[in-house]
């Protein structure tokens, strides 16, 4: 896992291809990183930091190295790193993955059960329909 700047190239192209939100991703605080299988990238993926909450954006894998686990292996990077960055509560919005996270213990809840950080960002307040679906996931203490 390495930072990499909101403006890469092959980031923007890659969430594009994956329609997902581009729109914000030179705004302050958020945090992108590249995930990588020896020099060969494998996906991307982003966290944006409010104290003890963090919501978890962006994660893509490269299309041809789909279905190979990468996903999970990225999502839990970056709970780790929401983690070690003070954050006991991670949220995400998806309008097509929520079996997936699932699978990673994220449940399902209200919007009104967010609170106000994660809701007033462009993710909630704007980019994502209101149709995505907002999950949670706590983090071990």
């Amino acid at each position: 896992m390495a930072a990499v700047a909101a403006n890469a190239e092959d980031l923007r192209d890659t969430l594009m291809a994956a329609h997902l939100p581009t729109d914000d991703l030179a705004e302050d605080g958020r945090h992108f990183f590249r995930f990588s299988q020896g020099r060969e990238t494998v996906g991307f993926g982003g966290l944006e930091l409010y104290g003890a909450s963090a919501l978890l954006r962006s994660v893509v894998v490269i299309s041809d190295k789909r279905g190979l686990g990468f996903g999970h292996a990225i999502a839990l990077d970056l709970l780790a790193a929401a983690h070690e960055n003070g954050a006991d509560t991670v949220y995400l919005l998806t309008d097509s993955a929520a079996p997936f996270f699932h699978e990673l213990g994220f449940r399902s809840i209200a919007r009104n059960e967010a609170p106000a950080a994660i809701l007033a960002t462009r993710q909630a307040a704007a980019l994502c329909p209101a149709s995505a679906a907002l999950m949670v996931r706590s983090l071990p203490a």
